[in-house]
């Protein structure tokens, strides 16, 4: 998330919305530099200390204490202690190691591993399998469904914006550090407006722990699925009690890991790039075949608004849009999108990266001033391939030419649109029995709530992030 200066006689974050007191007073300051809140790296200069946004929201009662125990658990402790269950006799305590690789970690394997990214994502397959993990996604068949079921919800939602105050604008549900931070501090205000689709991340973990599962005749709890990705924030979405089977007790993502800790990983385990084996990425119906790595549209966060824009122009206007221009607004995070006829204006479109563009955008919004009809919102400035677990460089702050680098990897994929993917079609009837049923709902949507907390449940988190 974004970095922000505390100094000591500041009364806001100039990123939050409301009063916090652990920031404004010694105390809580003090208590931010002792457990080095959220980050692992509070600073202090004479007068102004360095802390991340993502510490704010924790101190002001983001994260509950239970939260903060199973966050704690997701680190590489965690697979290695499976890991060596899996090499004992007691085979009532395996588990089949699966691993969910979001597209936008594979650019930055691919600069580290200094191969294109096909040759990177069998690279990072072949040294996973080595060390124990017994099959590797990459989700962006779950991204295909995220995107397909965003689209048809933004066209329901326009269709009764006249009588539903609640329907437009819609605001994309993908990205975990928006939603914690609509949930947690926004609440009503913006949270009757969030798309009901699950992210891709939790997508994959329903296909992993439902589809998956029953194709290899296991339970889900038998599965141990860890989804590798950009971002921290995963692991705040991965520990939703949306998310957990109370019976079974399993998640349906048990383990974020980072770009980072993965590549940490390697090198813990002394092995070079060259020395690894390729093996090709898995498919969930376990054809050998491989299609080739693709990509949707967009810089590199999948797409969300380029891909509804398009399906919403064709489907409300019938017209076929083949390019968008955006028109930079603030600065290149905050851009406009929009589809007009005859001089009148049918579909405005925004794309708002960053918690200062956020901002911006809330207080809009409560002045009710925000035209758009679609909002989408990622809290990392730059977007997903910019997330801090694999793109932070000295101070805290995006590595600026590691993430030039991503993007201009990633932009050389082909784009292959969601509703053009067979495996995608296929698994609407064999996985879900169609598009409108209610194992469909069940497995590819949620809900977004209040969760504003009193001050009583504010929890100091020591999570090392």
């Amino acid at each position: 998330m974004s970095e922000v200066s505390i100094g000591r006689k500041k009364e806001k974050c100039e990123n939050c919305t409301k009063q916090c007191n652990k920031k404004k007073s010694d105390k809580g300051i003090n208590s931010l530099q002792e457990k080095g809140v959220a980050t692992g790296e509070v600073k202090e200069s004479t007068s102004v200390q360095q802390v991340l946004l993502s510490a704010c929201l924790s101190c002001d009662g983001c994260v509950s204490e239970d939260e903060g125990q199973k966050i704690s658990q997701q680190n590489l402790e965690e697979i290695n202690h499976v890991l060596a269950l899996n090499k004992k006799c007691d085979t009532s305590k395996h588990k089949i190691l699966v691993v969910s690789v979001c597209p936008q970690s594979l650019p930055f394997f691919a600069i580290k591993f200094q191969l294109d990214i096909p040759t990177a994502a069998k690279k990072l397959c072949g040294f996973l399998k080595s060390v124990g993990v017994h099959y590797v996604f990459d989700t962006s068949v779950a991204a295909s469904f995220s995107i397909l079921e965003s689209q048809r919800e933004f066209v329901q939602r326009y269709r009764r914006k006249h009588h539903d105050s609640n329907a437009m604008p819609m605001f994309t549900s993908s990205c975990p550090g928006w939603i914690r931070y609509a949930e947690r501090v926004l609440g009503s205000l913006v949270t009757p407006h969030i798309c009901t689709a699950r992210s891709p991340q939790q997508i994959m973990g329903s296909l992993v722990k439902d589809f998956f599962a029953r194709q290899q005749k296991l339970t889900p709890d038998q599965i141990f699925h860890v989804v590798v990705a950009p971002c921290f924030d995963k692991k705040l979405e991965a520990v939703r009690e949306a998310f957990y089977n109370s019976i079974l007790e399993t998640r349906d993502v048990d383990c974020v890991l980072t770009s980072g800790e993965i590549l940490h990983l390697m090198e813990q385990s002394k092995v070079t790039v060259e020395e690894v084996d390729s093996a090709p990425l898995d498919h969930v119906f376990g054809e050998t075949s491989d299609p080739g790595m693709t990509r949707h549209e967009g810089r590199g966060s999948e797409g969300f608004l380029e891909h509804i824009f398009k399906h919403a122009a064709k489907e409300l206007f019938g017209l076929d849009v083949q390019e968008i221009v955006y028109k930079t607004l603030r600065n290149r995070d905050f851009q406009e999108v929009a589809l007009e006829r005859d001089g009148e204006t049918l579909l405005q479109f925004a794309a708002v990266y960053g918690f200062r563009n956020i901002q911006t955008l809330v207080h809009r919004m409560r002045k009710g001033k925000v035209p758009y009809h679609l909002v989408e919102v990622l809290s990392c400035p730059g977007g997903c391939l910019s997330g801090r677990g694999q793109a932070e460089g000295e101070g805290g702050r995006p590595d600026r030419a590691l993430v030039q680098q991503m993007e201009e990897h990633y932009s050389s994929l082909p784009v292959r649109l969601p509703d053009t993917n067979p495996e995608v079609q296929r698994l609407y009837q064999d996985w879900l029995d169609g598009h409108d049923s209610p194992h469909a709902q069940q497995c590819l949507h949620t809900q977004y709530k209040n969760h504003t907390q009193a001050p009583s449940q504010i929890l100091n988190s020591d999570i090392q992030w």
